[in-house]
């Protein structure tokens, strides 16, 4: 989508919005520290459903007493219809895995282009349970599979089916009745591609929305499936869940290092994220209007938040530890703040000189949270055309001053140090995902992936001021006929000088990298919440905690589930 002007104006100019530096902002260690905000893809896709009144009911439930059978649920947006397939099947429990290597699941889910025909659900039935080793069409958007949570599912329908509710303290602990083990689109295993998705429906047009629209999907189904089994156990002392418990499940979901190279691989759509979200910021520093309802709604913000964040489960020390420090840093800012606020630029120079990374981030998402009307209309800008294009005819000598200003940060680092390269990425052929290496260990350094961003850049300054001692008049083209492997790496340079942000300015390969930073940022994007890290490779928490539910849809909606609390929980939803 092209960017207004107006925006590209904000961005660049003698009288651009002050946007913080890249230096400061694509800094690893924040990129971990980011929170869910108003711009979060799942807020934003929430936003577009309520707004528009998307019509959504199952034209097809056939389930067994044990919730085994298939459910399509017909979708009808204001530009097309979709179906969300769902096959339900039998799984022991010796067979439940949430490793991509698993073969079998609970559920095994698509959503589909259309409404769908005795002949193409059959196609489906066949294919879509097999997941990786089935094959499906270009009428699919998304493909994925669930398992349900050996701590609640069984849990909930017992309390349902005797005519109890489920316990509070319970969902606070495990917030879902089933967890995603894999969500796959973008043209994998057959699927439409992103080109058809952007340029032929509108309604999935943004980054990952199609994705995380079957995440909600499922997260729907879960409730209706437990209500379902529990009706049919106990038709007598059967009750419904309440609907305020209701919204407080979502969906669970478990985050590798699959996801990790994806903030790597696409400078220019990362860009494009982060730069809203700076400029939303930016925005609010010098136009948010401190008025009587930003004071009165300022502090239960914060009051939602570490509330939020007491309820948040982990076992983690790591983890734990960032859960204090951004209570710590609630209450600093709440005591600031109580003798008055004399602008929002002032308080958050203050929160970096007072508070933790993830405690700034945290502010950052408040303030984000207080001004719609400066901050919503910016979703529409969330994708970018990702082609990284070659200038040939710049001269080499321009090539040098590009890197000594936009990569500044690589050339800093000093690769010679001990374990500057000790870590290689590669994927492996047995877990079919990707992992770490150690040099020092592990052999397969030749298969690693092309993560090492600034070391590539590093290389590159090395031999391009090589190059020019002898050729100082070249062009890029002449260079890269002498240095054909590192076409890449400059295509990439010149690309990413005309964006502000989109390059991580990290050392990936050093030995001491925190993989958990880049997966954090990534789902913040997309709006997760509630981090639990089982080690420094991968990450539990839950997706669409708090939002409406379908039958919410052509009711008021107040888009107010930023930092869900449980029921009953001071300041909750």
């Amino acid at each position: 989508m092209t960017m207004p002007a107006a925006i590209q104006a904000a961005l660049r100019g003698e009288n651009a919005l002050p946007l913080r530096p890249a230096d400061q902002v694509m800094n690893l260690e924040r990129l971990g520290a980011l929170h869910q905000s108003r711009l979060s893809f799942m807020r934003t896709l929430v936003r577009r459903i309520m707004r528009e009144r998307w019509q959504i009911s199952a034209s097809h439930f056939e389930l067994d007493k044990q919730g085994y059978g298939t459910v399509i649920y017909s979708i009808k947006t204001p530009h097309k219809c979709y179906s969300f397939v769902l096959f339900s099947d039998y799984l022991s429990a010796e067979d439940r895995n949430d490793r991509v290597i698993a073969t079998q699941w609970d559920l095994t889910m698509a959503l589909v282009e259309g409404e769908i025909d005795d002949l193409y659900l059959a196609k489906l039935r066949q294919n879509v349970p097999k997941q990786e080793a089935g094959r499906v069409d270009a009428r699919v958007f998304v493909l994925s599979r669930a398992n349900r949570s050996a701590r609640n599912f069984d849990y909930v329908v017992d309390q349902l089916a005797s005519g109890e509710q489920p316990d509070i303290a319970q969902i606070a602990r495990v917030g879902y009745l089933y967890r995603t083990t894999a969500v796959y689109g973008s043209g994998k295993l057959g699927m439409a591609d992103w080109e058809k998705v952007a340029s032929r429906h509108a309604d999935f047009a943004r980054p990952f929305a199609a994705e995380m629209f079957v995440c909600l999907m499922l997260r729907n189904f879960s409730l209706q499936q437990a209500e379902h089994i529990a009706r049919h156990r106990s038709p007598d002392t059967y009750t419904p869940m309440q609907t305020d418990i209701k919204r407080f499940f979502g969906i669970g979901n478990s985050t590798g290092l699959g996801m990790a190279p994806y903030l790597i691989n696409h400078p220019l759509l990362i860009n494009q994220w982060i730069e809203m979200r700076e400029l939303a910021l930016a925005r609010i520093r010098v136009l948010g209007n401190i008025n009587q309802r930003v004071l009165q709604q300022f502090p239960q913000l914060l009051q939602r938040c570490t509330a939020h964040t007491q309820q948040t489960v982990t076992e983690d020390a790591w983890q734990s530890e960032n859960n204090r420090l951004v209570l710590q840093d609630l209450q600093a800012i709440e005591t600031h703040c109580a003798q008055g606020i004399e602008s929002w630029d002032n308080l958050l120079h203050w929160s970096e000189a007072n508070c933790s990374l993830q405690g700034q981030e945290m502010l950052i998402s408040v303030l984000l949270e207080l001004y719609p009307e400066l901050v919503d209309d910016l979703e529409e800008h969330y994708t970018a055309e990702e082609f990284l294009d070659l200038d040939p005819v710049m001269p080499v000598q321009q090539l040098k001053q590009v890197i000594e200003q936009r990569y500044q940060w690589a050339l800093k680092l000093d690769f010679a140090a001990e374990g500057a390269k000790d870590t290689f990425w590669y994927r492996s052929e047995e877990k079919m995902e990707p992992r770490l290496g150690d040099v020092r260990e592990d052999d397969g350094k030749d298969k690693q992936m092309a993560l090492g961003v600034g070391y590539a850049v590093r290389k590159c300054y090395d031999q391009l001021c090589d190059y020019i001692t002898e050729h100082p008049q070249h062009s890029t083209a002449r260079f890269m006929v002498a240095q054909p492997k590192l076409r890449g790496i400059v295509r990439r340079i010149q690309s990413m000088n005309r964006c502000l942000y989109g390059d991580i300015q990290a050392n990936l390969l050093d030995r001491e990298i925190m993989p958990m930073h880049l997966l954090r940022a990534k789902l913040a994007c997309f709006g997760v919440g509630k981090f639990d890290p089982r080690s420094k490779l991968w990450v539990r928490n839950t997706m669409f905690q708090g939002a409406p539910l379908l039958e919410d849809i052509g009711k008021t909606f107040n888009d107010d589930w930023f930092m869900p609390l449980a029921p009953g929980a001071q300041g909750a939803c």
